[in-house]
């Protein structure tokens, strides 16, 4: 019998191997997403409305559901080359703590000082601002990925940052507050009492520690009451999802150039922007019919927006001036308990991916943050990499996978997304390692009352 291929530890495109289009997927479904709907209107949003709030081209990119490939600006594309290609590595040593004949790869976004994906996001963004003219931008930040990410992209090209960091985030994670501030963005903990929102929310839920659609609000707020600034959002705009394409494009490119076929992908769901990024390219042939994929979404147990929301129209934000999406959601009222140590605490899920999953094209599942730090120290110590903790989602999920092809013998190819490093959370790891850390999962009463606040739409 031959002798298996050799595939190296780390697995790297040549720098004119990097995509210079991102892949729009709606181009190949066949069911396209719902439009988002005007709340005060009740039809779907048109530029005209959307561009008080976003840039213009994005907002272009935001509706547009036909155009298969959006060229990268070449200022994007030079910005890329200081972090990207990312590697895709090959887990020799989880395989062997595991004794699993199955075959693991990750795609690893956490080589630039934000710490994640983000960045493919925020440069983005932050470029299409800066060359409408714009003085700046705001935005919210669960786990603080995405507020360090657009606080450097703004830096970079020359833009004023504001961030409303999730309060139970702000309070535990203090250096990951520190790196935005050092890039020059400023950082309030939502809610506050800068905004009218903020303290309607205050006065509502009195010691709230906050959440993603809360700090939405604020950021929403502020950024149409100040001139010359727009809101930019990190996750489930149809538009995110184009810009993280990066990630699968490099990921499909890789498999390609080294011959891996993937049997399983696997993403960590929060808003869903890592994931729908990790899975374009791939479920791009599925919906073409080229090729068959499993894919999973792993979300977390408290915040189960997936396998335990409901699809419907709903407000991606607490205060309800934002938009309303089509999506898996538990209701814009949902507020994440404050023992969930990780972002992925948004509400809802992409209306790109919650149509994907809708129509069968993936799978879901939620894990317990006990577990799925169980598997961090796992992989941290066999693999050498400190996850995040949302990345730690799909790493539990690959090892429970990687676990039954030990039982069966198959020997699967398993992708999944290590989205970044966990250096700023370390108060989590500090939870998990003195046995303080529990699960706390929402009953079916709590979750119950946020969905029937739903917004009734005909």
């Amino acid at each position: 019998m031959a002798a298996e291929k050799k595939i190296p530890y780390k697995m790297y495109l040549e720098e004119n191997e990097i995509p210079t289009r991102w892949y729009n997927v709606r181009a190949d479904m066949k069911n396209k997403p719902f439009p988002m709907l005007n709340p005060g209107t009740g039809k779907p949003v048109t530029a005209e409305d959307l561009t008080p709030v976003f840039c213009a081209e994005l907002v272009e990119q935001e509706l547009d559901n036909d155009t298969a490939y959006f060229d990268i600006p070449q200022e994007i594309q030079e910005y890329y080359k200081t972090f990207r290609p990312s590697p895709l590595i090959r887990a020799y040593n989880l395989e062997k703590a595991l004794g699993t004949p199955a075959k693991i790869y990750f795609k690893f976004e956490g080589n630039n000082t934000s710490g994640s994906h983000k960045l493919n996001s925020a440069s983005a963004q932050a470029y299409y601002a800066k060359k409408q003219g714009l003085k700046g931008v705001t935005t919210e930040t669960g786990a603080g990925q995405w507020g360090t990410a657009l606080s450097m992209a703004c830096a970079y090209f020359g833009l004023d940052c504001k961030v409303f960091m999730v309060k139970v985030s702000y309070e535990q994670k203090p250096f990951r507050r520190e790196v935005m501030r050092t890039y020059g963005a400023e950082v309030t903990p939502s809610p506050s009492m800068e905004t009218n929102i903020g303290r309607k929310i205050n006065a509502e839920f009195p010691g709230t520690t906050g959440s993603l659609g809360c700090a939405i609000s604020e950021a929403v707020e502020v950024a149409v009451s100040s001139e010359g600034y727009r809101y930019v959002l990190g996750s489930v705009l149809n538009q995110v999802l184009l810009h993280q394409s990066v990630i699968g494009l490099e990921a499909k490119a890789a498999c390609d150039k080294f011959g891996i076929e993937p049997d399983i992908i696997i993403g960590c769901a929060g808003g869903g922007s890592n994931l729908g990024g990790l899975i374009a390219p791939f479920m791009g042939e599925k919906l073409r019919g080229e090729k068959d994929y499993r894919i999973v979404a792993v979300e977390p147990a408290s915040c189960p927006s997936f396998t335990r929301g409901v699809y419907a129209y709903d407000f991606c934000d607490t205060g309800m001036i934002t938009p309303l999406a089509k999506m898996y959601t538990l209701g814009s009222g949902f507020i994440p308990s404050a023992n969930h140590a990780g972002g992925l605490r948004f509400h809802g899920m992409s209306p790109v991916l919650s149509q994907l999953y809708h129509d069968g094209y993936m799978e879901a599942v939620a894990v317990e943050q006990t577990s799925v730090f169980e598997a961090a120290e796992q992989f941290a110590r066999v693999e050498g990499i400190l996850p995040a903790p949302e990345s730690s989602h799909a790493i539990r999920a690959a090892i429970d996978e990687a676990l039954k092809c030990k039982e069966t013998g198959e020997e699967k190819t398993i992708l999944f997304g290590l989205t970044g490093t966990g250096y700023f959370d370390m108060v989590a790891y500090q939870q998990y390692n003195d046995g303080t850390m529990t699960d706390t999962i929402p009953t079916d009463e709590d979750l119950a009352k946020s969905i029937a606040a739903l917004p009734k739409v005909e």
